[in-house]
């Protein structure tokens, strides 16, 4: 099956997808990179592998974006911060995901670590979640308020599952939330503009990775 999207048509799909929502995109900020965090949801070999029983095209897709970001963010000096859906080899902390999904992402396996072209430095964070939301049962809410974040740009994948949930998640604690249309991916184009319509209408301000770069100048 053929992607949905790849890196050489990824601005022309993100302008139609941003043309579907714009009536319910209405909430625009401009980011505060004073205050402002890159969370890097779920960019693992393990989702980004075509082999994998739950890649994910759209990964590979978003990959050259997620790239420009974080070396936006770090030439900032602000956060970059990263996740990494994990599981226990013995499926301990699974639940009803054990059975839910065909595989799973077992800790400490090299499938589960994040692509090498986006690899995190030794001093950034990295969030290790065992369900969709980032803040569910971890510490990134602690890591934001320390130090002092108030805008989240959420970049990666899955855009209707980890990073739909985290934007949520983010939002009911009164984090701006910025989603960038071309910073994050799906398995296929319909379950992708779903969750960008659902989060411009109640949650973030669906954008561009460039009007993000833009405003980190």
């Amino acid at each position: 099956m053929e992607p949905y999207v790849r890196a050489d048509s990824i601005d022309e799909k993100a302008r139609e997808w941003l043309k579907t929502i714009e009536p319910f995109n209405q909430h625009r900020m401009k980011l505060n990179k004073e205050r402002a965090a890159l969370l890097i949801v779920d960019m693992q070999k393990f989702f980004l592998d075509p082999a994998s029983p739950t890649f994910t095209c759209g990964g590979l897709g978003i990959l050259p974006n997620v790239k420009k970001l974080i070396e936006a963010f770090r030439q900032n000096n602000c956060p970059v911060i990263y996740t990494c859906h994990v599981h226990h080899p013995d499926r301990i902390d699974a639940g009803i995901m054990g059975w839910w999904w065909e595989g799973m992402c077992l800790e400490g396996s090299a499938e589960s670590e994040v692509h090498d072209e986006i690899a995190p430095l030794p001093n950034e964070k990295v969030i290790f979640k065992h369900r969709y939301s980032a803040f569910y049962n971890t510490d990134l809410e602690t890591v934001l308020r320390c130090q002092h974040i108030e805008d989240l740009v959420i970049a990666g994948i899955m855009t209707n599952m980890c990073c739909e949930s985290t934007a949520r998640d983010a939002y009911y604690r009164d984090y701006r939330v910025f989603f960038p249309a071309d910073g994050t991916g799906s398995i296929n184009e319909e379950m992708h503009v779903a969750s960008l319509l659902n989060l411009a209408f109640g949650f973030a301000n669906v954008t561009t990775t460039g009007e993000i770069l833009g405003q980190m100048r």
